[in-house]
């Protein structure tokens, strides 16, 4: 459906109403506003801190002892591991994230707006948890199995919400189009709707894979050996950090080389809808004899996410009592946690708000570099990036050391991608026609970008944040390094208790830690475009 004539394809007054945009990506011979690159380069800057940690530690005793860590026969029975991990994890991801939302945003499925919020809600419960309640119920998946299981129900919903964003943004004309022509449902979705979801898809999917090549807690409760157990382990056994800073050196080249495919995949077409009038809803498809099944899937795909967690938190709590658990302790912890992760989020969004207006308007190198420095830290893990911070904070701002700005800047450096990549995609949306007609009339990019660009973007922008508040509760690993003396946050208690065998004890700390990393999570299930 796209228009084969330059001309109208350059022109978007001569553009057939309702064709595709071109993409904003494709302003390549457009410099970059200083008032974008210099905010995005300062981010770049500081998602890249780690691994100026990386290149002075690994290098420490030279380049060919780190070499020799690198080529170990462990070193690649570990790269096996984590990818075969990520790959599982990723495909079951896509079926799931991209049939539900399909079924939840394109079908007459009953309940749909139900069924959304319950789809999101695992994204409130941290994969250690996830790990433990299925393996307290089930010992024998302790392994890859368990932990593909465990990692798989608390990711999907990083395809379901950015698909199921894309469907409700794109223009249904297409698909009612294809079925005037006698194409079927299924035809339909494989040929127009699939194609239209793809850059959604596979950019959850990337942050699904990072996910999983970061992940501390299911890996280790599961007993399953990946780079980041290998890493951890190395930290704990020796003084040594080079072994363990070389090891994360491949969990960076794992990332960039992860971007890079993902980006190449996008292709050059728009997603936005550039003809005039206000965009129609699209017109249920009915399931007709399918209907049954549907709700089936979804049943089943709610029991095992969410449903499971919470039966087995509820009978350690039925088992505990008040002797194993003290509710003002608890109290007291969990707003620590509010806060810590409310202001991880603020700063986040905050410097992934640039990059991602670049990455989605702007193509070239530099927009790509920027893009591709933002998911750097991503895939480290999170005890990495705190040692790193810690050595930075040693060096060069001693009084920030064991204080929580250390902490929020921990958070802002592990999940800048999740900001970015909801940014990039809720700019994608908006017509990029726009902000032209906004700078033909005089405005300044700093203006066009605070009247146009990001009241257009900002539901996708505020989704996530509050994904990226979400997945700042539930970190683990930093936290447990960085916090500052006598703080603890719920995911600090949980892993304490867990580690000693008191789940009684844990389980009102996991029960609230998914309590209130549902009510974000049931916000962005709840939220229709």
């Amino acid at each position: 459906m796209h228009s084969t004539d330059p001309v109208a394809a350059a022109d978007p007054a001569v553009r057939p109403a309702g064709a595709t945009a071109p993409a904003g990506r494709l302003r390549a011979g457009r410099r970059l506003p200083a008032a974008l690159l210099v905010p995005a380069a300062l981010a770049a800057v500081f998602a890249l801190l780690p691994l100026g940690y990386l290149a002075v530690r690994s290098l420490e005793r030279g380049p060919a002892f780190a070499w020799d860590v690198v080529a170990d026969e462990r070193t690649a029975q570990l790269l096996g591991r984590s990818l075969g991990l990520a790959a599982v994890v990723v495909s079951a991801s896509l079926v799931l994230g991209v049939s539900l939302a399909w079924l939840t945003a394109r079908t007459d499925l009953p309940g749909a707006r139900a069924w959304s919020v319950l789809v999101t809600l695992p994204l409130a419960v941290p994969s250690y948890v996830a790990a433990f309640t299925w393996l307290s119920a089930f010992p024998g998946l302790a392994g890859f199995g368990g932990s593909a299981l465990a990692l798989t129900l608390v990711s999907f919903p990083y395809v379901y919400l950015p698909v199921t964003a894309a469907l409700r943004g794109a223009d249904p004309a297409l698909e009612e189009v294809s079925r005037s022509l006698g194409n079927g449902p299924l035809r339909t979705f494989l040929r127009v709707t699939l194609p239209q979801v793809r850059p959604a898809a596979a950019g959850g999917s990337v942050l699904v894979a990072l996910y999983v090549f970061s992940d501390f807690g299911a890996v280790s409760l599961m007993r399953y050996d990946t780079f980041t157990r290998g890493i951890y382990t190395s930290y704990r056994a020796s003084f040594d950090r080079t072994p363990a800073a070389a090891l994360s050196v491949v969990l960076v080249v794992m990332t960039i080389l992860l971007v890079a495919a993902e980006a190449r995949t996008r292709g050059r077409a728009g997603q936005a809808r550039t003809g005039t009038g206000t965009a129609r809803p699209a017109v249920p498809a009915p399931l007709g004899r399918w209907r049954m099944p549907a709700l089936t899937w979804c049943t089943t795909v709610a029991a095992v996410a969410v449903l499971m967690p919470l039966a087995t938190l509820g009978y350690w709590l039925a088992v505990g009592n008040s002797a194993t658990w003290d509710p003002a302790a608890l109290f007291d912890t969990a707003g620590t946690t509010l806060g810590v992760a409310a202001a991880g989020a603020a700063l986040t969004t905050l410097l992934a708000l640039p990059v991602g207006v670049i990455a989605a308007r702007h193509r070239g190198r530099t927009a790509y570099l920027l893009e591709q420095s933002a998911y750097a830290g991503h895939a480290l893990p999170g005890i990495t990036v705190a040692l790193s911070l810690v050595f930075f904070a040693v060096r060069y701002a001693e009084p920030l050391y064991q204080e929580l700005p250390l902490l929020v800047c921990a958070y802002a450096v592990l999940f800048l991608p999740v900001s970015v990549a909801a940014t990039r995609a809720a700019v994608l949306q908006s017509p990029p026609v726009l902000e032209d007609v906004a700078r033909s009339l005089g405005r300044s990019p700093l203006r066009v970008l605070r009247e146009i660009t990001v009241p257009l973007a900002a539901p996708g922008v505020a989704a996530g944040a509050a994904l990226t508040f979400v997945v700042c509760m539930k970190e683990l690993p930093a936290t447990l390094l960085l916090r500052p003396t006598g703080m603890d946050t719920l995911a600090t208690r949980l892993w304490t208790e867990t580690g000693t065998g008191s789940f009684a004890a844990a389980a009102p700390y996991a029960a609230a830690l998914i309590l209130l990393a549902a009510i974000p999570s049931y916000l962005l299930g709840r939220h229709r475009t």
